[in-house]
């Protein structure tokens, strides 16, 4: 039987070779399309599940609430005592715990110095909780010595080469801190599928050292920098730790001045590990993680995309219909039932499928480097790392040949063999209303997918060009150094003799950063000093910070170097900061008695609201001060001439100054470009799919288009012995398809419009969806579609009438 397929197959292709490759390409490029997309799928759904006890694994979370009981702030790290003491407190259902504490680190080895953004400090317990292959080393006590150190197999061949790596020694430099670590493991690479790669894993010690002993760091609640993750027990129910997490709260962190509980201010949170790189977005993550809202959008796409090629072969199916009603006439005539002759269409059409199948492998063999590069992931087509695709791929043909075969073979096998013989047969209606919905089915699709491009470039465009209040160009960023904030008033004159730099200021944190610093408040209000519950950022920052990023001071004034008590107990507020503190006016809070964490002082200014951080997140409250401490960068005011030259010269300088430190110097507009990086990459995917969707429709189109063309070409011959134009022919033929195409458009509008006003709303600041942008879509497929099928129109036009009826 399957011989007998693959025969009538063959005789197909020979006899209506245009019809068959544009099924197998459109098949191909729909199947080539989801291929790549599943397999992206499946890699982002595949995140940290290679550790053997990735189901009893959780990530422990913190959150801060306003007094109205709304979140604050969320963090994906916790303080050091939770860790150790949730343990203790549920040592039932707890059965290790392990800190980890991210940190960038200048690595000295003889002559060689790098600097590592992948080390983290961690509990010796790190890989009793994680799977990774130590490949040297004892996992179980390398990390229990103070300056025991594991390094990854690449950072080894990097520091030592082909040398054993066991034994040598590191010096690590973290700030102003500088110790010795000792190679005590060597573990293999951390698999791509996790969210957070490390480098290097150092001992907890320093860090203990850090905080002033091991006591001091247990009673340390507001440092939170730790990534903190439980290791539940077999058969523990992660609820029965959840439920008491308020209580274990309020049981360690003391009630505040009022007698108001902890627990109503912060709360833990327990993560499964396998949810984090999709399902967690917090203020503070190890790494930027995913967005399963994304992984559903890539989805849809590949089911859009792979129903519109199946719709396709559908749709030219059915047209071509005439010409096999004869063979099935014939067949039934000679004993054929309709179940034989379904499974003969259904096999024939799994065959194509498995033809364009081979050509979609093509297809993704040849662009998988280019999208793996896109994506950022390493994504192979290896059967024997994947054999779960070869399944996949079966499915595929399987989906494929039944979508796309199944109404053809159940169309074409009702054929009357009495009406067929006698030439009588005729389309029924409902066949051809039929195949207009799957015409009118492709093209919304396709319209929505080209009305998501125009919205994602929008939003993009908006997010980049939008005021944020300040300006972030041309300001280069360095990381700051004790020395130069000790003594930044010489730092800042040595910098300032070279003519390309306008001005330098150093801070705590620079815009396009979170804003993750906070301290209790309380300010003046009616005469009375008043708790505020509103949680309110902090920026340490230096005399000149407003004038390097051109902020603009409403009321008040800004920073002073002349004046002492500026730099003790003078604040600058900025107007959400006002808002949510309840004065009625930037006005009214000058001079207002105000006091931050241990800060006594009074609000010398109001500056106006900026965007500190992302459009993803609303402007928050937020308080400067120009403390002596806790500035962690340097922003320099450059000028736009000479900017080559002005770079050179901080090199240099750096250099001069720290030659031990390697420099990197980035820029606060590329700061913020880059937050912006995953909607790009989904206006890119949008825009290569809406590509293709309309590839496939257009080749569907154009063969609907020839074949219509083809079953009325005595009807345009008789036309033209009457007098009609060649306009008139075209508008004969094209009217019809082009309504489908209008219909289209107006089921795509709804769709787009909610599709994409969910999409904005993520984003604290966006754009609409607007009209214009449905009409030039619209537009767009009307326009394509016009020109697929005048191409065929005008040629069935310009054909002779006389060698039309020669032929009949």
């Amino acid at each position: 039987m399957i011989k007998s397929y693959f025969k009538i197959f063959l005789r197909n292709l020979n006899k209506n070779p245009s019809y068959t490759l544009i099924n197998i390409f459109g098949l191909a490029v729909g199947m080539a399309s989801s291929i790549l997309i599943f397999m992206f799928v499946q890699h982002e759904l595949s995140y940290d599940q290679y550790h053997e006890k990735s189901d009893r694994i959780f990530r422990v979370s913190r959150a801060w609430y306003n007094q109205d009981g709304a979140v604050s702030l969320h963090l994906g790290h916790a303080a050091p005592p939770f860790g150790p003491l949730l343990k203790s407190d549920f040592e039932d259902q707890v059965e290790e715990v392990v800190r980890l504490m991210n940190t960038s680190v200048i690595i000295r080895e003889e002559d060689n110095v790098f600097k590592e953004d992948r080390l983290f400090f961690a509990d010796p317990s790190v890989f009793d909780v994680f799977s990774w292959e130590m490949l040297e080393g004892n996992p179980q006590n390398a990390l229990s010595f103070p300056d025991g150190l594991v390094i990854s197999a690449s950072m080894a061949k990097k520091y030592f080469g082909e040398e054993d790596p066991m034994g040598r020694t590191l010096e690590l430099r973290v700030g102003s801190n500088v110790f010795n670590g000792l190679v005590r493991g060597v573990m293999a690479d951390i698999p791509d599928n996790s969210h957070f790669q490390a480098d290097f894993l150092a001992s907890m010690e320093p860090v203990v050292n850090f905080y002033g002993g091991y006591e001091a760091m247990m009673t340390n609640f507001g440092s939170n920098n730790f990534a903190t993750y439980l290791l539940l027990k077999e058969g523990v129910n992660p609820n029965a730790i959840i439920d008491q997490l308020p209580d274990f709260v309020d049981r360690h962190i003391p009630a505040n001045g009022q007698g108001i509980p902890a627990s109503l201010g912060t709360q833990l949170f327990l993560w499964p590990l396998t949810d984090i790189h999709l399902h967690s977005n917090l203020d503070s993550e190890v790494e930027p993680n995913s967005n399963i809202e994304y992984v559903y959008i890539y989805g849809a796409i590949a089911i859009f995309i792979l129903l519109i090629a199946c719709i396709n072969f559908m749709n030219l199916a059915t047209a071509r219909s005439a010409k096999r009603a004869l063979e099935v006439g014939l067949r039934k005539v000679m004993g054929a039932d309709r179940q034989l002759l379904v499974k003969q269409f259904m096999g024939e059409t799994t065959l194509m499928s498995i033809f364009a199948l081979l050509v979609a492998l093509l297809l993704v063999w040849l662009t998988l480097p280019m999208f793996s590069s896109f994506t950022g992931k390493a994504l192979s087509l290896n059967l024997v790392d994947h054999p779960e695709y070869l399944a996949g791929f079966v499915v595929l043909v399987i989906f494929v040949g039944l979508i796309a075969g199944s109404y053809p073979s159940l169309f074409l096998s009702g054929f009357q063999p009495a009406n067929v013989l006698k030439g009588t047969y005729k389309i029924g209606s409902i066949h051809e209303k039929l195949r207009s919905f799957l015409v009118i089915g492709q093209f919304a699709i396709s319209i929505v997918l080209i009305v998501a491009v125009m919205v994602v470039i929008g939003q993009l465009d908006f997010m980049k060009n939008k005021d944020l209040g300040f300006d972030k160009e041309e300001i280069a960023i360095l990381p700051a150094f004790v020395e130069f904030s000790s003594n930044y008033a010489l730092m800042r004159d040595r910098l300032m003799q070279h003519p390309g730099i306008e001005e330098v200021a150093i801070s705590s944190r620079i815009p396009s950063g979170r804003l993750l610093d906070s301290q209790g408040a309380q300010a003046e209000l009616d005469g009375n000093l008043t708790p505020i519950n509103t949680r309110i950022s902090d920026i340490h920052i230096s005399h000149t910070f407003m004038q390097v990023f051109g902020m603009e001071i409403l009321e008040g004034r800004d920073f002073d170097f002349n004046m002492a008590a500026d730099s003790t107990q003078s604040f600058i507020l900025n107007e959400s900061a006002v808002r949510a503190i309840g004065w009625t006016s930037p006005a009214a809070a000058i001079d207002k008695q105000f006091n931050y964490g241990s800060r006594r002082g009074q609000v010398i200014g109001v500056v106006k609201d900026f965007h500190f951080e992302s459009l993803h997140q609303p402007i928050s409250p937020m308080v400067f001060m120009v403390p002596d401490s806790r500035f962690n960068q340097v922003a320099v005011k450059l000028s736009k001439d000479h900017r080559e030259e002005t770079m050179a010269y901080l090199r240099e300088e750096w250099l001069a100054m720290r030659p031990d430190y390697p420099l990197e110097i980035t820029f606060v507009a590329d700061k913020f470009d880059e937050q912006y990086l995953e909607e790009e990459k989904i206006g890119t995917v949008f825009g290569f799919f809406a590509g293709l969707a309309i590839l496939i429709s257009v080749l569907g189109l154009f063969g609907l288009t020839a074949y219509a063309t083809e079953q009325r070409i005595k009807e345009i011959g008789i036309r033209k012995v009457l007098g009609a134009s060649s306009w008139n022919i075209v508008l004969l033929l094209g009217k019809d398809f082009l309504t489908l195409v209008l219909i289209g458009f107006v089921i795509a509008l709804p769709m787009a419009w909610f599709g994409m006003s969910q999409w904005l709303g993520n984003f604290a600041y966006s754009i609409s969806v607007s009209w214009v942008v449905m009409a030039i879509a619209g537009f767009l497929a009307l326009l394509i579609a016009a020109i697929t099928v005048s191409s065929q129109s005008f040629r069935a036009a310009l054909v002779n009438p006389v060698d039309t009826f020669k032929k009949e």
